[in-house]
């Protein structure tokens, strides 16, 4: 793990190296998304028996099998359950608690000429869920809960194929909690409570850049989905990056990261351990992942490093061990302005502030996925169970996007109602004048044929 001043800083940003898609990433997944586009499920059975564990004859989970899993759940790890319930139904509180931000209105601008807004959600999003080195089952609850949670009437989680043919049983387990909390049993029909429409919950045996494409494109089996949302590999990833516009998405993720910025006056043994235990919580995801923190000295810096070494010690991991040695980071800052100027500049996928007085650093934080405040708020509770959502902007996307919420699964449709009035003509006169300028004559003449 590197230890660097904040004025070296620049220089070494500058200087890593860019990970673009490799020629042959590009070639492949283009091959997928052909294939499946030519040749529907077939095509993903094929990519299924190349790439995933199994080649499923059918894709959808029976419902009788998804309750299954949850059934099972319940009677072998009730502690798990009851996890995963918490985490639910925290999740879908602050879910609806967002969705109450997005509302129709109306307003008049002028006198006879009204705006409005209405948000809607898309009828049928999917959720991408993977099962590679890590099976994530929580991810199905940050996926499928907001979707829910914004109305949505078809959701489908998609989860790569295990041995047996099915997903992780625990993924779908998941995924039936949630529905359960939105009302939506598995292959039924409920009302939802916050919305006047139904709600469908559907679960298929779908993994890889092939699953992307069967959803957004749909196959003989698999319907056409309006938005994708959910982390995945790289190849899901450059699938989705390559058919948004045929499909809504969320973003396009790449490697997790985490940034602590820790404060004078708020060190000690404690902190920094709980420092290096969150560097290593990110730093075990992939080797691709990256753990860094923002000090105030050196001495810090060394001790950090040295209770990394510690836990590495005591609990190996191969994993994060390559994580740490080829992009793990401690920068020594001079001030707080260079420390929240490089933040920034990161913009982080997860921002954890452990500092005095956090209240005077949170307004100049600008570019973060989520932001955790205290030593007590640990980023692996933004993960699992505290309610705000583990999906989020990554590679310094986090400068221009937001994390994964109901938002990705509404539509803001504006709306126009005029009648006779001043305010009516005035807006028809300039529009009639914009347009001949232009030279787009026939727009011309349809706001002048409104004259009154």
């Amino acid at each position: 793990m590197k230890i660097i001043d904040g004025i070296a800083f620049d220089s070494y940003w500058k200087n890593i190296a860019v990970r673009n898609e490799e020629e042959a990433l590009e070639a492949a997944v283009k091959e997928i998304i052909a294939a499946v586009r030519a040749g529907g499920d077939d095509a993903v059975r094929r990519f299924a028996a190349r790439f995933d564990k199994s080649s499923p004859e059918q894709f959808e989970v029976s419902p009788s099998v998804v309750k299954k899993s949850l059934d099972s759940l319940r009677a072998n790890d009730p502690e798990l359950t009851a996890a995963l319930e918490l985490a639910a139904d925290h999740i879908s509180r602050f879910s609806l608690k967002q969705k109450e931000q997005f509302f129709d209105f109306e307003y008049e601008m002028d006198d006879g000429l009204v705006t409005g807004q209405r948000v809607i959600p898309v009828e049928r999003a999917a959720i991408y869920v993977p099962a590679g080195r890590f099976p994530l089952i929580s991810t199905a609850l940050m996926g499928l809960i907001p979707a829910f949670s914004a109305g949505v009437r078809e959701l489908i989680l998609a989860s790569p194929p295990l041995e047996d043919g099915l997903p992780d049983r625990r993924i779908m387990a998941a995924a039936a909690i949630a529905g359960e909390i939105a009302g939506a049993s598995p292959g039924g029909k409920a009302v939802l409570p916050e919305t006047a429409g139904k709600s469908r919950l559907r679960v298929f045996a779908l993994g890889g850049a092939q699953a992307v494409a069967a959803l957004a494109l749909g196959t003989e089996t698999v319907p056409m989905v309006d938005v994708i949302a959910g982390p995945g590999n790289k190849y899901v990833a450059a699938a989705k990056r390559m058919l948004f516009g045929e499909v809504g998405i969320d973003f396009v993720a790449g490697p997790t990261d985490v940034l602590v910025i820790a404060g004078e006056g708020n060190g000690g043994a404690r902190a920094v351990d709980l420092i290096a235990a969150d560097m290593l919580a990110q730093a075990e995801h992939d080797p691709d992942a990256r753990a860094r923190a923002l000090v105030p000295n050196r001495d810090m810096a060394e001790q950090i490093a040295g209770a990394v070494e510690r836990r590495l010690a005591a609990l190996p991991s191969e994993v994060a061990r390559s994580s740490l040695d080829s992009g793990g980071l401690i920068i020594v800052y001079e001030n707080r302005e260079e420390a929240i100027r490089i933040a920034n500049t990161i913009a982080p996928e997860h921002l954890e502030l452990q500092t005095a007085r956090a209240g005077e650093w949170t307004p100049a934080l600008k570019n973060y996925g989520s932001l955790f405040i205290g030593g007590l708020s640990a980023e692996v509770l933004g993960d699992y169970s505290a309610g705000i959502n583990h999906t989020l902007p990554t590679s310094g996307s986090a400068r221009f996007s937001g994390g994964l919420s109901v938002r990705h699964f509404l539509k803001t449709l504006t709306t126009l109602r005029c009648a006779g009035g001043a305010g009516f003509e005035k807006s028809r006169r300039a529009a009639e004048c914009i347009a001949a300028a232009e030279g787009l004559v026939f727009h011309a003449e349809s706001a002048r044929s409104r004259a009154l």
